[in-house]
């Protein structure tokens, strides 16, 4: 039976490296949001392992919501959200912490933010496990940045090549072979 490791090149952030990274970020997060009840939206579905520890280090009574969207166009103006899962919280008045596992592009995001602004939330933060900047093309950022990323194929923790990886312990690199085939 074939492994999925054999089809990572490398480890790139090691399953003791992500607790330690979510773990501090749980910190500021809670410190940020002291005194508040936040809603946390994570983006379905490469978020969810993120999420789901990101929510077990952070001491706040915080609101749980999912969302899973796409985007299509070229720009960041231009592009159209789709939402195949939306929130049915009311956001209006409330602390909200969008919950992403990379920006790449960022068009998605930006997006979004877009559109939940126009439901009247109190505030719009974004924490991302990872972030992408050399390939960014729209005009977004994390508050609250897990890692800056290699401008390599990463799998892992979440995050996924045709369905596959999710469930890797770690974060690595895909070796070449396996997507561009």
């Amino acid at each position: 039976m074939e492994s999925m490791h054999e089809d990572i090149k490398r480890v790139l952030y090691t399953e003791e490296q992500l607790r330690t990274r979510v773990r501090e970020l749980g910190e500021q997060i809670s410190r940020d949001y002291a005194g508040k009840k936040p809603i946390f939206i994570g983006i379905l579905k490469g978020a969810i392992i993120f999420y789901a520890d990101l929510l077990r280090v952070c001491e706040l009574p915080v609101q749980l919501e999912f969302m899973a969207l796409s985007s299509y166009g070229n720009g960041t103006t231009s592009g159209k959200l789709v939402f195949k899962k939306d929130t049915d919280a009311d956001l209006r008045g409330r602390d909200v912490l969008i919950v992403e596992d990379i920006i790449d592009s960022g068009n998605t995001l930006y997006l979004l933010r877009q559109e939940l602004r126009k439901r009247e939330p109190a505030s719009i933060r974004i924490c991302a496990l990872l972030d992408k900047t050399a390939r960014r093309t729209a005009d977004i950022s994390a508050d609250y940045v897990g890692f800056h990323c290699e401008d390599e194929f990463v799998v892992g923790y979440g995050l996924d090549f045709a369905e596959k990886y999710r469930n890797l312990p770690y974060i690595g690199v895909l070796k070449p072979e396996i997507y561009e085939t």
